[in-house]
């Protein structure tokens, strides 16, 4: 075992400096290599690529658009701030094009209590459809040019037939547009139309422009450009369909206006084109790290506008100055990401602040990172971790998930890092790291009870569970891609410190290691065994945990600090081997994390993003893309509702979760006694979380003579719960 300082430095912080050149942009590929000899192989998936055509390149399997590739095709797609769904002779209107909804704060319904126990938004209503006459029940939908950011959908008058309407779908796109190829176009509404009107003045040559009121009062705009000459004539057949008088080849988009006359000039000022894709650039400079989407765009070229696009709460706060001055006042209210305002302009970059400190010591903002305690707090510490290094190892690794199985290498790599560079007891250390090495290879050597395996279906590496039992919800659902950054997260973390400890370690197992940060977070398109970004949505700033599962709801993410700790994971293993690119990325991760977190998921009393009577629950409990339930997919207990977006209490735990956060979360659920009712190890866990606010209770909680060893979950240590308490302070002095 090496004394700890290698491969890197190690800072006046204890946090090891990697010494590889940081990129010029940090999203360059990990390796563009093959996989370990040990995965096999496969072609074949138990979800079949329904409707996508012309793909070779990996398909996002977690983002936004995969309700349209499905099931029956015909659950939404969430864009923000507009929603699309595929009519497929449904609803009020039987329509077999694509419908578009916006959903205003006002429209949504709310569950049981006070705060109310979820709130989600209504489905199903076809505002406005982008239809044909040539439309109907021979009509099929397809998808192609899936990427992290974009996909296009394409409308057929039959399955033989050439793509009759394409949209090109993109989060944030300020209108949604379908390119009509020689169809008669025909604009549909289930809420109805109250007045269509053809303005006289077109915002620009070329462009046609509509006024549009619906029955409900909202009103939209419509704008259509030819493409080869030809005019758009609607004229409205009933109060429900909206009928052009020739066949057309061109753009139409629409748009809701809630601006008045100025949110129309605004809309005018970018109608006529419209984005179809995005690229992702970041740099990072010491402590500070930014990243810019860019939109691919098209429709008019000579003399074109910039586009009209939308931004989430999260990015207006970290736009950089370009940025800013490109926000105009249109803002349209989002399903979960409150209210989401217009930018005009072709890029965007955003800046954020980086802890680069915080390494695998006890962190906490005030207090920078702590691997020095006193004398009393590592005696204590000492004495608790001979008994619990001695546990085996593999018993408790080796099973049939490898959600647990991470935990457990994860929880005992944090355990034997303690002791070693917190306990200053190398030699204890040693025969834990032994241990956990050897529990280790059994997954290098793809030995588990479900080994991974490479499919190129959707071209990812998952567990065999379910191929074995046909059971889609084995390990949580990880054949299907459910929660690999969980997953994964666990591992990465593991092998970070068995690599700090033990450099030697690092040459036959960083493939395997690389491998699972490909698959749950490749940062280039270069790397064409794995989708960029799986998991971690860089226009929603946090990651999606749901998989190749239809659903009514979009995607959704459970555990928002599983989701931190994965990109904390990625950021120590950049920093073990060196990856320069890696650490900045997880660097950059975890800041726009913890700024979503605590805009979206962690609820404090001054949250303006989601509904006054919802906050008072502290957490969102599961998030969708289109409604927020104050549960988890584990039961009702407010420990683990609260406690599922604690885990595993790490350096980073006291950085996304502020301490009016944790102090307010503790008066509703915890105080007064309260905790002490809770049982098992989310006791433990609640305990650890306290650390964040009054450390000194945690520490005495975990120190007490009478501790009861079924107050540790199976992911945690006493060891690892006192270090961190005395870290944050609390310890004996």
């Amino acid at each position: 075992m090496s004394s700890g300082q290698q491969p890197g430095l190690v800072d006046q912080e204890g946090a090891v400096q990697s010494q590889a050149a940081i990129s010029a942009n940090i999203f360059v590929p990990i390796s563009t290599g093959p996989l370990p000899a040990a995965i096999p192989k496969r072609a074949d998936h138990p979800v079949p690529r329904l409707g996508i055509t012309g793909q070779t390149s990996p398909i996002s399997t977690n983002k936004f658009y995969a309700n349209f590739f499905l099931g029956a095709q015909t659950q939404s797609t969430w864009t923000h701030p507009y929603s699309v769904s595929w009519s497929k002779g449904s609803g009020v209107t039987k329509s077999w094009g694509l419908s578009v909804s916006h959903i205003d704060a006002n429209q949504r319904a709310f569950g049981p209590g006070n705060p109310s126990q979820y709130f989600i938004n209504p489905i199903g209503i076809q505002s406005i459809i982008f239809s044909a006459a040539e439309l109907g029940s021979t009509t099929t939908l397809t998808t192609d040019s899936l990427t992290s950011f974009s996909a296009n959908v394409q409308l057929r008058t039959n399955s033989g037939a050439a793509p009759g309407i394409t949209f090109p779908l993109v989060q944030g796109m300020g209108f949604v547009t379908a390119i009509y190829r020689g169809l008669k176009p025909k604009i549909e509404s289930g809420v109805f139309f109250r007045s269509v009107a053809r303005v006289s003045q077109a915002p620009r040559a070329g462009v046609i422009k509509y006024r549009i009121e619906l029955e409900d009062g909202k009103k939209w705009l419509l704008y259509a450009r030819s493409t080869n000459g030809g005019n758009l004539d609607l004229k409205v057949t009933s109060n429900g369909v909206v009928q052009a008088s020739a066949a057309f080849t061109g753009s139409i988009q629409i748009a809701k206006n809630p601006g008045g006359t100025s949110g129309e000039a605004v809309y005018d000022g970018s109608a006529g084109v419209y984005p179809t894709a995005a690229t992702l650039s970041g740099t990072v400079n010491g402590a500070t790290g930014s990243y810019t989407l860019k939109w691919t765009k098209a429709g008019i070229t000579t003399g074109a506008p910039p586009l009209l696009m939308f931004a989430l709460p999260h990015h207006v706060q970290t736009f950089d100055a370009a940025t800013k001055g490109a926000v105009k006042s249109i803002q349209l209210q989002t399903t979960t990401k409150g209210i989401a305002t217009a930018v005009v302009k072709d890029s965007w970059t955003l800046t954020e602040g980086l802890k680069t400190s915080i390494g695998f010591a006890p962190w906490s903002p005030s207090l920078g990172s702590r691997s020095s305690l006193s004398a009393a707090a590592v005696k204590t510490i000492n004495t608790i971790a001979t008994s619990e290094i001695s546990q085996d190892v593999s018993a408790q690794s080796n099973l049939d998930s490898m959600y647990f199985s991470g935990k457990a290498l994860s929880k005992f790599a944090t355990l034997i890092y303690t002791v070693h560079d917190v306990a200053k007891n190398p030699a204890l250390a040693k025969t834990g790291l032994d241990k956990l090495k050897k529990a280790f290879a059994v997954f290098i050597s793809n030995k588990q009870k479900y080994p991974l395996v490479y499919e190129s279906a959707w071209k990812g590496v998952v567990s065999t569970g379910a191929y074995a039992t046909g059971d889609a919800g084995q390990d949580f659902g990880n054949t299907y891609y459910n929660d690999h950054h969980f997953h994964y997260g666990y591992f990465i973390h593991a092998a970070a410190i068995i690599g700090y400890l033990d450099p030697s370690w690092l040459g036959a197992n960083r493939d395997y290691v690389n491998m699972l940060v490909r698959d749950a977070a490749n940062p280039s398109t270069q790397d064409t065994l794995f989708p960029l970004s799986r998991a971690f949505d860089w226009y929603n700033g946090h990651s999606w945990a749901k998989g190749v599962f239809e659903s009514a709801d979009g995607k959704d993410e459970e555990s928002s600090s599983e989701d931190a700790f994965f990109a904390y994971a990625m950021k120590m293993w950049g920093k073990t081997v060196g990856d320069a690119n890696m650490e900045a990325r997880g660097n950059l991760m975890l800041s726009v994390l913890t700024r979503t977190l605590q805009n979206y998921f962690l609820l404090e009393n001054s949250n303006k993003n989601q509904p006054a009577n919802f906050i008072g629950n502290k957490v969102t409990g599961i998030l969708f893309e289109n409604k927020a339930d104050h549960v988890t997919y584990f039961g009702t207990n407010p420990e683990y509702i609260q406690g599922i977006h604690m885990i595993p209490l790490n350096p980073t735990s006291a950085l996304t979760r502020t301490k009016q956060f944790v102090t307010e979360e503790w008066a509703k659920y915890f105080n007064n006694g309260r905790v002490d009712q809770v049982v098992g190890g989310w006791r433990g866990i609640l305990y650890a979380n306290l650390a964040i606010i009054d450390a000194k209770a945690s520490w005495n909680f975990f120190a007490q003579q009478n501790f009861d060893v079924g107050w540790l979950d199976g992911g945690a240590t006493r060891t690892w719960y006192l270090a961190y308490a005395a870290g944050l302070g609390g310890g004996p002095q």
